[in-house]
């Protein structure tokens, strides 16, 4: 059963170009059952939103900036959070900004049991970042809407042969101390364990930040990991299991 989210968008600080993937990859992780977005909308920077809004269900609230170099947006939006809070209405929030100043309101609503995703863009500070159980980056969805491979075939192409370059040597090593701490004596790892604490160690570590749809694919685009499947205990399904390969000097990237 999907979790109920609030998605709560600052909308003086987030392009609207690409809202429609927005939505698309939050209903990834629950049904947003409150969109709301914040800006003072008697200001020309909005007006790229407004036709956006019917077309996404999202309820616009109006923050009249009354001093000049205080952000009222973000003050409207953090009230709102705290009311949804104690509504108990929903089951996480997804925050949509690239303010530092709301890494308080997603530590509190952690603290108060809800799943935070958070989405924005590179720029974000990263305190914001990892008071957040997951951070995507807007990018990301850019990236996906310009790239439309002519096939599967070609897809995967391109990525064995591009993508690794955009991995450095410390992302391969917090890939490999990840994995090893959840081996067994084998030194093999289940990848979901493996993808589940990447993601608790850092939230905003995401495979399509590396060209990849999935972690399996960047997992084995590196050379120093080696990828068994096997069968579970009916037959019915393969498990993915992964472990640092024993002759690391070999596979090491150039």
């Amino acid at each position: 059963m999907d979790i109920k989210l609030a998605v709560l968008i600052d909308g003086d600080n987030i392009p609207s170009a690409y809202v429609k993937e927005m939505m698309e990859e939050i209903a990834k992780y629950g049904n947003p059952t409150i969109k709301r977005i914040y800006g003072d909308w008697t200001k020309p920077n909005l007006n790229k939103w407004k036709n956006l809004l019917l077309e996404n269900a999202i309820t616009p609230i109006q923050q009249y900036g009354y001093t000049t170099g205080k952000n009222a947006t973000d003050s409207a939006m953090i009230i709102d959070a705290m009311d949804i809070l104690y509504s108990e209405k929903v089951d996480g929030f997804c925050l949509v900004s690239s303010d530092s100043d709301f890494t308080r309101l997603a530590t509190r609503l952690r603290e108060a049991g809800m799943k935070v995703y958070g989405i924005g863009e590179k720029k974000t500070p990263n305190p914001f970042i990892v008071a957040c159980d997951k951070f995507i980056y807007i990018e990301i969805l850019k990236n996906l809407t310009e790239e439309e491979p002519t096939s599967t075939t070609s897809a995967k192409s391109s990525a064995s042969k591009n993508n690794y370059d955009n991995i450095t040597q410390k992302e391969i090593r917090f890939i490999a101390s990840t994995i090893d701490d959840v081996a067994d004596d084998d030194g093999w790892a289940f990848l979901g364990d493996v993808g589940s604490l990447l993601q608790k160690k850092q939230p905003n570590f995401d495979s399509r930040n590396y060209g990849f749809q999935k972690l399996t694919p960047l997992i084995n685009s590196i050379p120093v990991f080696e990828i068994e499947r096997r069968e579970d205990a009916r037959g019915r399904m393969k498990l993915i299991y992964v472990k640092l390969k024993e002759d690391k000097s070999k596979a090491k990237k150039k």
